[in-house]
């Protein structure tokens, strides 16, 4: 069963019913979570009894997530594709993780690997939306609208059409082929299921349209922060294996610092609120990873505010970035980011185009890893990490790559 207990603001820590769909707190205007009643968990499901490692996705943490896969009445809402559950791949052979003595492993997102769980659209969004899509279902939702940059508007197009429902799609023009190409195909396939709409130069000038002309018409707003804390629930999945059990242990743990490409910051918020609710069972201690969050010197909102002591971020003009996923001008959850790299001892950091796009051919040339320009952003922000002492030999560091190459082409195949 689910555990759900409430939604509450993060902003004014008013607490609502989970059985009304709705978008932002209407007291403050800014994002609410799902809260999980944990103390009913550990007196229901004692040590642990809820978590499944023997089940190849995310919803292998039963009552942890929003939606209990164990459970048959939640399990009738879920659309499981496969999501989640990915790998930890060793990168300490990697020249400047070798130079610099860490213990550097890369969450890969993208690429599927025998034994484990395949993000279906080869994207870190398929976390997000599955909890989405089981979530709408849940609440008889049956028609979805998203804002995106591209990768989101793919997966819920995945989801919407396994789970029955309909969704309309507003992305910029210049969104990477492969993308715009799947949402397209859906669109053509399906029209009765499926709306592209073709809006930019960012995500926000998409969620204008989306506000203006199809949600008067019906359409759930899912974008990044607007669902009831649906997304977060879902991306919470990947904080929750960064900490589990290795095979044949038992003991729950952290790395020292995750290395995250960082655009809206959904996943921020996920990663934080697993690790909380870890420490509240009693499986992890009060110790977190320094939450480094990466973006590109084309657009870096939250960089700005960080440095300069900012409770949150001010919308820039669109950028050009290789990094499709991080030209995000300005996000409505960013002042919970904020919050939460500072409670890390961490730092948002902002690398160059020309790095980004040398670590992606450098990774495929030498590694012949398929990562993502906003993977490769990652690894590119280590020299200047280890400079400032925000990751320290001996380390264990965790850069998450949050999708495959193969999304971005052809606009990066010169760099392959």
């Amino acid at each position: 069963m689910s555990y759900v207990r409430c939604l509450r603001g993060l902003g004014s820590g008013i607490e609502y019913t989970i059985d009304q769909p709705m978008n932002l707190d209407p007291a403050d205007g800014r994002p609410v979570e799902m809260v999980l009643d944990l103390e009913r968990l550990t007196a229901e499901r004692p040590n642990a009894t809820w978590y499944d490692p023997s089940r190849q996705d995310m919803w292998r943490f039963g009552a942890l997530m929003a939606l209990d896969a164990s459970d048959p009445e939640d399990a009738r809402h879920l659309v499981p594709l496969g999501e989640g559950h990915t790998p930890l791949l060793d990168y300490a052979a990697h020249p400047v993780a070798r130079s610099g003595g860490l213990r550097l492993q890369l969450k890969e997102e993208g690429k599927a690997h025998p034994g484990f769980g395949a993000n279906p659209t080869q994207s870190f969004k398929d976390r997000g939306m599955a909890m989405v899509a089981a979530q709408a279902r849940r609440l008889g939702l049956s028609k979805l609208a998203v804002p995106t940059q591209g990768n989101a508007g793919d997966s819920l197009v995945r989801y919407a059409l396994a789970g029955g429902l309909s969704v309309v799609v507003a992305m910029p023009d210049d969104t990477p082929m492969p993308i715009l190409g799947n949402v397209a195909a859906a669109a053509l396939r399906r029209p009765d299921r499926v709306k592209l709409e073709l809006v930019g130069p960012t995500i926000r000038e998409a969620g204008a349209l989306l506000k203006e002309k199809y949600i008067p018409q019906g359409y759930f707003s899912v974008a990044t922060f607007q669902e009831p804390g649906w997304r977060i629930e879902g991306k919470k999945s990947l904080g929750l294996e960064l900490a589990e059990p290795a095979p044949g242990d038992t003991r729950w743990s952290l790395p020292d610092a995750v290395i995250y490409p960082t655009g809206g910051g959904t996943g921020v918020l996920g990663m934080w609120k697993a690790w909380d609710e870890l420490e509240a069972l009693g499986l992890i201690g009060h110790a977190r990873p320094r939450m480094l969050c990466v973006q590109s010197e084309a657009t870096p909102p939250l960089v700005r505010a960080f440095e300069t002591g900012a409770d949150d971020t001010t919308a820039l003009p669109a950028g050009d970035t290789l990094a499709t996923g991080l030209n995000v001008p300005g996000g409505i959850g960013h002042f919970r980011v904020l919050q939460i790299i500072r409670a890390s001892g961490g730092a948002a950091v902002a690398v160059a185009e020309d790095d980004i796009a040398r670590e992606l051919s450098r990774t495929w040339r030498e590694m012949r890893d398929w990562i993502s320009p906003e993977g490769a952003a990652c690894l590119a922000a280590l020299p200047q990490l280890l400079d400032r002492g925000l990751v320290r030999r001996g380390e264990r560091v965790v850069a998450v790559n949050t999708g495959s190459a193969e999304k971005y082409l052809p606009a990066l195949r010169h760099l392959l």
